[in-house]
């Protein structure tokens, strides 16, 4: 009966904060450069955070991160824009829009085909200025000096990401001891799914429920249709497929403001269009992190597993820090069921209600806030905040944002067991 109590509780705290949240399409009017999703740069809006019942404070951290900004991923991006507006500009296609665009692309050449996938100066930055915010929240976890672990994925931007945090935090208590690996033997618990991972598994996949609904969504999204007349005069002769050539004008214009870029293609796209195919795109991004979502079990494990060792005594650690790639934290999220991500709606309108692509973007993180009470045989505390929000779990609650340890493992420990 109180475990009723308490679900019941959980539902009702999970409702109204729901029914308080700003809708997506509401947030994508206040800041359109959402819609950018995976692309968006990470936000540091100032949110307020609830305090710790009365004779609990913060003791340890468990946290995920995705890189920082960096230039885009794909070599073929700046390849194959730069030989379509060279033999536009050679056959005189081009607007003069289009000519001005060439014109700015050109001088960044060479700094965007030599950076393609790496960590940008903002990539850098986002790291350490998010590390100072996780050490002024929670000071007390870190005032005393101590050991962090942090682990990385192989890849240069992340191993950047993971170093920038990492020298903030002893920037911020030079007391701290913070051990940093990049190696395959690590892959488990940061990109389980890496083909260097010597203890990857495979795990069963499945689709959204949206999919078979997916009929019932009016796309209205014209935008590719847009861009090519205010780009060419003709596409005559032209190497690539139109929708080829709008896809990849859109990628490139999302991805400048994470390297410093903004206003590279002129009024050749807008924030306000963008936003305006945003719903769309984000059923795509729903389908592509819910489907693997269970691949990220050796994480959300090995979160527990370290968790234990710390509440257990058996290590003095006060943080794990993890940093990897959004194909790791979306499904992470699901899996987890951040803020409803688990919640697999049958309805493609009501897919933006438990999932929004921006909060996978650059530099986007899962901080676990642990709490221990002064008085012995207390529980422990967890606290989820997702990109620095308070986020609900699929956890009772009697006193949101705070969940039970015991819950918390319970219920994971029960997820992870396909």
């Amino acid at each position: 009966m109180k475990r009723t109590l308490h679900i019941l509780l959980f539902w009702i705290v999970a409702l109204t904060t729901q029914a308080q949240g700003v809708p997506a399409l509401q947030q994508l009017k206040t800041d359109p450069r959402k819609a950018y999703g995976t692309d968006y740069p990470y936000s540091f809006n100032t949110t307020a955070l609830t305090k710790a019942p009365k004779g609990y404070k913060p003791f340890y951290i468990s946290h995920y991160a995705r890189h920082g900004s960096r230039y885009y991923w794909n070599a073929n991006l700046y390849r194959e824009l730069d030989s379509l507006l060279t033999i536009a500009h050679d056959k005189q296609l081009l607007t003069a829009e289009g000519e001005a665009f060439r014109n700015r692309f050109m001088e960044a050449k060479d700094e965007l085909t030599a950076g393609v996938s790496e960590l940008s100066d903002l990539g850098w930055d986002q790291h350490q200025r998010i590390a100072r915010i996780m050490y002024n929240n929670f000071p007390e976890v870190f005032k005393h000096g101590g050991d962090i672990f942090a682990i990385s994925s192989l890849t240069g931007r992340c191993v950047l990401s993971m170093a920038s945090f990492c020298q903030e935090l002893t920037q911020c208590n030079p007391n701290l001891e913070i051990r940093e690996e990049s190696a395959r033997h690590t892959l488990d618990g940061v990109v389980p799914s890496d083909r260097q991972n010597p203890l990857r598994r495979t795990f069963p996949k499945s689709h959204p429920r949206f999919e078979s609904h997916w009929d019932s969504f009016q796309n209205n999204d014209n935008l590719r249709e847009k861009i090519i007349p205010r780009v060419f005069t003709s596409t005559e002769g032209l190497p690539g497929r139109l929708n080829n050539i709008a896809s990849n004008l859109i990628n490139l214009y999302t991805s400048l403001p994470s390297i410093g870029h903004e206003g590279m293609m002129g009024n050749i796209i807008t924030d306000e269009e963008i936003a305006a195919r945003w719903e769309g795109e984000n059923l795509g991004s729903y389908r592509w992190v819910f489907e693997p979502r269970y691949d990220m079990i050796p994480i959300l494990l090995d979160i527990i597993k370290k968790a234990d060792a710390v509440i257990n005594g058996s290590t003095q650690r006060v943080a794990d820090l993890r940093f990897g790639h959004d194909t790791c934290l979306g499904p992470l999220t699901v899996l987890m069921g951040i803020n409803g991500a688990d919640r697999d709606p049958e309805d493609p309108y009501e897919v933006k209600n438990c999932y929004q692509n921006w909060q996978t973007g650059k530099a986007s993180n899962v901080q676990l806030i642990f709490y221990r009470s002064k008085k012995p045989g207390q529980d422990v505390l967890i606290k989820c905040l997702l990109n620095g929000s308070e986020a609900t779990l699929p956890l009772p609650s009697d006193n949101f944002p705070y969940y039970r340890w015991s819950d918390f493992k319970r219920f994971y420990t029960e997820r992870c067991q396909l």
